[in-house]
């Protein structure tokens, strides 16, 4: 029988199995042990492990980050927390210059294993400074691996395959994923670091999709699907390293590429998809490639502005219907939707 929880539950319980399995592997940060314990995810830590490995930090980002660094260079595993991304950009420096070269510097006789969890996304009138979806930054440091799962199967997985590897992981959540429901089994499972996932199998095009817009694209999907155009989607997963097999692949077999992304466009994850299999299967092509991702301009605030600047799933059929030369309709989902700034719609829950 399936066990169905939310994105959050899953979260939670990766860390209760990581510091069950491992006393090395301590939690801290902003937040962590909160009334609200960072949206839930970390809820009963403090209480099962106590305060010595479960605890709060005074709010500098920088300095929290280099205790990581420290407590990770004599036998400890943390995971820490900045809540927002948008927080943790005062701690760069630690990251960039420190964690991410660690290893390398030191010939592979020293790492740096932390896990770094960072939420981003959208919603709530959250404007420029607390909404930045950043991880083609993350993703550009050589020595930092970088994973966004889109589902509870995976945010248990990868979080687990993160706490226990022994370099730096960037474990970034879209808080609208947190209410997310899926199949998640109990007990302890890993999902490899750098291996995508085909969700949906399909021959007319192939979308290339990461974190929430995975999401988008699967509601998409359905929507195409009744006006007879198949798509294969693959969820990345893994946004540094990326799996070109898997991405190579599907393209081959359908000659066609969408990448999505949740970040502006110049520069983005979806960019560099788009250029590494042009550059690859430039011949396999039936139509030029294309992305979607956010205008590049910073966050806007107000649902009058927000509703225009984030690309949803009617967007997605837009786009595929132009390079498939085909007339869709997205009436199904514009009417399926409540509000278009704060709720997915009601469509959205899963499991999918």
């Amino acid at each position: 029988m399936p066990r169905i929880i939310n994105y959050v539950k899953a979260v939670n319980e990766a860390l209760h199995i990581a510091m069950g399995n491992n006393d090395k592997v301590i939690t801290f940060g902003l937040g962590v042990d909160d009334p609200k314990c960072i949206f839930g995810t970390t809820v009963g830590l403090k209480e099962k492990f106590g305060a010595d490995r479960v605890f709060d930090m005074p709010v500098s980002e920088n300095a929290l980050t280099g205790v990581a660094i420290g407590a990770s260079l004599n036998g400890i595993r943390p995971v820490m927390s900045h809540q927002r991304l948008d927080f943790f950009l005062l701690a760069m420096d630690q990251l960039v210059n420190n964690a991410a070269k660690w290893f390398y510097m030191f010939g592979g006789k020293r790492s740096v294993p932390i896990t770094i969890r960072l939420i981003l996304g959208r919603g709530w009138g959250q404007g420029p400074q607390h909404s930045q979806n950043l991880q083609a930054w993350f993703a550009h440091i050589p020595g930092l691996k970088v994973v966004m799962p889109a589902t509870p199967y995976d945010a248990k997985g990868l979080l687990l395959s993160a706490i226990f590897d022994d370099n730096p992981v960037i474990y970034l959540e879209h808080r609208w994923l947190h209410n997310l429901e899926g199949d998640v089994p109990e007990g302890d499972y890993r999902i490899p670091i750098g291996k995508a996932n085909i969700l949906k199998q399909g021959k007319d095009l192939t979308i290339v999709a990461l974190s929430y817009m995975t999401i988008e694209a699967l509601h998409a999907i359905e929507v195409l699907k009744n006006q007879g155009i198949s798509c294969e989607l693959i969820d990345l997963r893994t946004v540094s390293p990326i799996d070109w097999e898997t991405i190579f692949q599907s393209v081959e077999k359908t000659g066609r590429l969408l990448a999505l992304d949740t970040a502006t466009e110049t520069l983005s994850i979806a960019g560099e998809i788009v250029a590494r299999v042009s550059m690859e299967l430039f011949d396999v092509f039936k139509s030029p490639p294309r992305r979607l991702a956010l205008p590049d301009f910073p966050t806007p605030t107000s649902p009058a502005l927000t509703e225009k600047y984030y690309k949803r799933a009617e967007d997605i059929v837009q786009i595929i219907g132009k390079m498939l030369g085909r007339e869709v309709d997205i009436n199904e989902i514009i009417n399926g939707r409540q509000s278009p700034h704060d709720v997915p719609g009601d469509w959205f829950k899963g499991p999918f």
